[in-house]
This record gives structure tokens, C-alpha cells and sequence, in this order.
């Protein structure tokens, strides 16, 4: 998602939301303690975004273009705007080139680079604290000259810091030993961090609460079920909801689980350049401490990049949550289809061009849709980064600049379904009719208790009387009367009906709860 100005190449903008719904769940995104500056979207009617935060307004950005998403999508997806833009690419560089250098000043080693003081310390996490959007701007101004993003990121910290007499005794040890992958795997790691921790995993868990509780609601709901789309044993609605609450809940706990990974091992992950200048510091030790300070998980075997494996892992997940709610979508247009829903109807609000009758349900289509656009950039993803010649080349760079379209495209996804769900109105007079009129479901229960009482050839004799027949209540109640079986297994079978042959369902969605991963 690119935000693109007249003034700077693809500056993108970002602001941050909210924390996990149940953070003890989450072994790596709940350690996450680096919130981006609060910026937010005001979006007007003039050909430009207006940003602003609580501390002071930005100003505006004169947008011609919104790569990915349009001005209508884009303010769906501005939650992820703070991680997944190039503010928070520049943002998270320079909070670890700032950590990086108060890291060096805590290794008594290196002499050069002499313990900060109190009001050094606090001049340089007020850079990290109070960036810009001007001093965004910045950066890719000077970007502009030196055509390189973390070369331009180590010259605009030293000038903001030349006139701080402390700092610019060490200016030169910005950047020291690093790699630009070293800053970029930690800040790409960062900004994923962010969004999932803030934007995506609580978009995940409202989702899944949503279709929890339509399995309580609709616990004691009897539907026909459909196999191979014929009528087949019936189930609830609400157990049916249920399945799809706990398979969206076990991926979510999954992704929540995920080590995001980072590396800081200079440029062909061996310290080369660290140990040539101080060869008595435990560099891997140092690097170990500093990755994992940033809530990150360290890899200490690595080339110039880290390898990206967590990321297909993680992006794998996201997938499969993905192509559970589309099978979820699917069901329920289906079933809207059927009948089985009405869809709450809105003022003013049209469904066809022509036909003024149509409610269509186009929450559901587009959250399939926006699933079937995110998942293929996702499989992309997650082939592609693993995957980089010898030690390193660079077809990752401009791939990992794609992230926010994939994560952009699944946030619309659930929050679509989470808008059609909304809108959905039961038709239980519906789900009768089609119970009423399907009699022969029962054949499973009869000949399952023939079975047990010793009547031959019971899935025969049911098979005559069932298939390719009509069979109402009336040829049921008579078939069951004339079989030979206890008075007491014949008096339970009587008693049945399509409305009450649901076995344990009611009871399976009731329980929902206890099995999901929140």
C-alpha cells in the first residue's frame, strides 16, 4: 500500500491501533514494545490526505496516485498504514540505527563510543519518539542524492545529532559494522511485528468472535445438512458455525506463535568487519543481546540476509486462515442462496442496477475476493524470500516492499465478513420447509438400530425403500411400525424427526468456547 507524492518516490504513511486480545497466547508478537508515532488518516474530498498526530499536524500530502488500493479501500486499510509503508520502513531504521549506537555505548570495549549520558540518551530516543512525517520527508530527500535508503537514513541521524556535543564526538558510529541488511531484516521484522500484533491478529480474533457467537446464538438451529450437495444427516446451524470459529481460531494461534526472526552479523553473517576492529568482543553474544532486545528472536546462521524462512512460515499461515474463510464465505453465500438467510437491509442502499428486488451478498463475494487477490501475492511471498543466490542478491528487497498489499487485501477480507455477518437475519420458516421435505435423512438412524438388533440386511432394505423415491413421514412412520425390533428401540425411532435427528450438535456449538485459541 503506497501512499505516492509529487515531492518524494513512494512515501508511504502509517499510524498504529491497538494491542492483542489475549497477549499470553502469542510466544513472539506480544513482546512487541515499539509503537510507531500516532498517526491517523483524514480523508477530504480534495486531491490530497491530511495526517496528523496528537503531538502536532503534519501537514498535507498531495497524493496523484494510491498504488494497491484506491481512495475508496484505502480507508479500510489504514491501520496498517503506521507498519506497512515506507514511514514505517524509514521509522523502524531509525530506531535501530539509534539503539544500535546506545547498544555500542554499553560495551565497555569500545572506548570510543563512551557511555551516554542521561540527557544523551533521552536526546536520542526523542528522535525515535517524535518522528516525522517531515522528517520522513527528509530522509528521501537526501535519499535522492546518495540513491541509497539506509545510506540516507545514517546521514540524517547525524545531522540531526551534529549539534548535540556528546553525540557528535561518535557521529561515525551510526551504522558501525553494519550491513544495510542488518538495519532492514530487523526494521522488516519490526513493521511485521506491528501490524499483526495491532491490525491483523485483532481483526482475526473480532472474526472469529463474530462466527462464535452465531454458534451459541444458533446452537438449537436444526439445518439440513448437504453432502456432495444432496440432502444428507441433519446438523444445527450453530454447530456448523462452530467448525469454522475453532479451524480460524487453531491458525490464528499458529501465526500468533511464529518466531519473527532477525539477524545482525554484518554482510556475510560472520562479524568479519566487527572482529577486524574490536576482534576481543563476543560479537555474536553483542548481537544476540541487541536483536532480541527489540522483541525479536535471534538467527544466528545467516548470509547477508536473514533467510526469510519465518516469513514463508508466516505467510503460510495466513494463507490457510485465508482458505478456511473463504470455505466460511462460501457456506454462506450458499446458504443465503438457500434461503436459510435473510440479509438486513439498509436505507438507501441498492443491489442491482435493474433488478430493484436484489439484496445480493456482496460482503461475502468481496471478502472471497479480496482472499483470492491476497493469498496469491502471500504464495508469492512466501516461494520467493526463502530463495537468494549464495550469499545474497537482491530480488527480495523489492519483494518484501509488497507486504502491506497482501496483509491490506486480507484486512478487507475480515472485516467484510465481519459486515456481512452483521447484516445476516435467520429464516428459520426456511430451514423447516426444507426438513419437512426431507424425510428419507432418516433412513441413517433406522438402519443403523436395525443394525444393532440383528435385522438383516438393514442398509438394503432402507435403500429400496429410499432412494431415487419420494419418501415422506407417512412411508417412514409405516416402514419403521413393520420392523421387527423391541417395542422400546421402535418407540424411539417413531419419535424421530428430521427437525430433532442432530446428535450431539447443539451441544458441540455450545461448547465452542472451550476450544478456541484466544
Amino acid at each position: 500500500m503506497a501512499l505516492t507524492s509529487n515531492k518524494v518516490p513512494s512515501l508511504r504513511l502509517i499510524p498504529t491501533t491497538g494491542k492483542l486480545l489475549n497477549p499470553s497466547k502469542s510466544l513472539s508478537l506480544a513482546s512487541y514494545h515499539h509503537p510507531l508515532p500516532r498517526v491517523s488518516f483524514s480523508l477530504s474530498s480534495a486531491a490530497s490526505h491530511k495526517l496528523t498526530t496528537s503531538r502536532k499536524r503534519f501537514g498535507d500530502v498531495e497524493l496523484n496516485g494510491v498504488i494497491a488500493f484506491g481512495r475508496t479501500l484505502l480507508g479500510k486499510v489504514k491501520d496498517l498504514a503506521s507498519s506497512m509503508s515506507e514511514f514505517g520502513l524509514i521509522y523502524f531504521r531509525v530506531l535501530v540505527e539509534i539503539k544500535w549506537l546506545i547498544k555500542l555505548s554499553k560495551i565497555p570495549e569500545v572506548s570510543e563510543v563512551p557511555s551516554f549520558s542521561r540527557e544523551a540518551e533521552v536526546y536520542l530516543q526523542g528522535i525515535i519518539d517524535g518522528f516525522s512525517l517531515d522528517d520522513a520527508l527528509e530522509v528521501k530527500k537526501i535519499e535522492r542524492v546518495t540513491n541509497h535508503d539506509v545510506k540516507a537514513v545514517e546521514y540524517f541521524l547525524k545531522r540531526k545529532c551534529e549539534s548535540h556535543p556528546e553525540i557528535a564526538k561518535v557521529l561515525e558510529f551510526f551504522h558501525f559494522a553494519c550491513t544495510s541488511e542488518d538495519v532492514n531484516n530487523l526494521s522488516h521484522g519490526l513493521m511485521l511485528q506491528e501490524a499483526l500484533s495491532s491490525v491483523i491478529l485483532p481483526a482475526m480474533d473480532d472474526l472469529i468472535k463474530s462466527i462464535s457467537l452465531m454458534a451459541k446464538e444458533f446452537a438449537y438451529v436444526p439445518m439440513l445438512s448437504r453432502t456432495h450437495g444432496q440432502p444428507a444427516s441433519p446438523t444445527t446451524l450453530g454447530k456448523e458455525m462452530a467448525i469454522f470459529a475453532v479451524r480460524l481460531s487453531e491458525e490464528r494461534r499458529y501465526l500468533s506463535e511464529t518466531k519473527i526472526k532477525g539477524k545482525f552479523a554484518g554482510a556475510v553473517g560472520n562479524y568479519n568487519a566487527h572482529i577486524s576492529a574490536y576482534p576481543n568482543i563476543d560479537w555474536p553474544h553483542v548481537a544476540e543481546e541487541f536483536v532480541t532486545s527489540l522483541g525479536l528472536t535471534f538467527n544466528p546462521y545467516v548470509t547477508q540476509i536473514e533467510p526469510h524462512d519465518y516469513m514463508a512460515r508466516l505467510f503460510n499461515t495466513i494463507i490457510q486462515f485465508n482458505n478456511i474463510l473463504i470455505d466460511f464465505d462460501r457456506d454462506i453465500w450458499s446458504y443465503i442462496s438457500l434461503g436459510y438467510f435473510k440479509q438486513i437491509t439498509k436505507a438507501g442502499e441498492i443491489g442491482s442496477s435493474t433488478m430493484p428486488h436484489k439484496v445480493n451478498p456482496i460482503d461475502f463475494e468481496n471478502s472471497e475476493g479480496n482472499l483470492g487477490k491476497a493469498n496469491a501475492e502471500l504464495i508469492f511471498l512466501s516461494m520467493k524470500l526463502p530463495v537468494s543466490r549464495m550469499q545474497r542478491d537482491l530480488t527480495d528487497s523489492t519483494v518484501l516492499r509488497n507486504m502491506g498489499g497482501a496483509l491490506g487485501h486480507s484486512l478487507l477480507a475480515y472485516k467484510s465478513a465481519i459486515q456481512g455477518i452483521r447484516k445476516l437475519q435467520i429464516n428459520e420458516a426456511r430451514l423447516k420447509e426444507d426438513l419437512d421435505q426431507t424425510w428419507e435423512v432418516l433412513a441413517e438412524p433406522i438402519q443403523t438400530v436395525m443394525r444393532r438388533y440383528g435385522v438383516p440386511e438393514p442398509y438394503e432394505k432402507l435403500k429400496e425403500l429410499t432412494r431415487g423415491r419420494a419418501v415422506n413421514e407417512e412411508s417412514i412412520r409405516e416402514f419403521i411400525k413393520g420392523l421387527d425390533l423391541p417395542a422400546e428401540a421402535k418407540s424411539q425411532l417413531l419419535k424421530l424427526t428430521p427437525h430433532t435427528y442432530v446428535g450431539a450438535a447443539a451441544a458441540l456449538a455450545l461448547a465452542v468456547d472451550e476450544a478456541l485459541h484466544l
